[in-house]
């Protein structure tokens, strides 16, 4: 995908950087709701079958995390003063 990203950044007239880096950011933020994650979450806390009971949990923050990486992610690419924080 990192090829792709940095066709679709450059003809968007995007920083490459910027969007590997977002994309990268949303992979890890992602691992809150993985399956996996919350089966090992729930195995290593003890709550066995409580599975359901830990997404429910976690769910809300997982979109409130990809709403402000989202907004960081916009102003570093259109806003003037967090554009500068963008590597070329």
């Amino acid at each position: 995908f990192g090829s792709m990203q940095c066709i679709s950044a450059n003809q968007l007239g995007l920083s490459p950087i910027l969007m590997a880096g977002a994309n990268s950011s949303a992979g890890v933020m992602g691992k809150i709701i993985n399956a996996q994650s919350i089966v090992v979450a729930s195995t290593a806390t003890g709550w066995y079958g409580q599975e359901g009971r830990i997404l429910r949990h976690v769910f809300w923050h997982s979109i409130i995390l990809a709403a402000l990486m989202g907004a960081l992610v916009l102003l570093q690419a259109y806003v003037y003063p967090f554009t500068v924080t963008v590597v070329e």
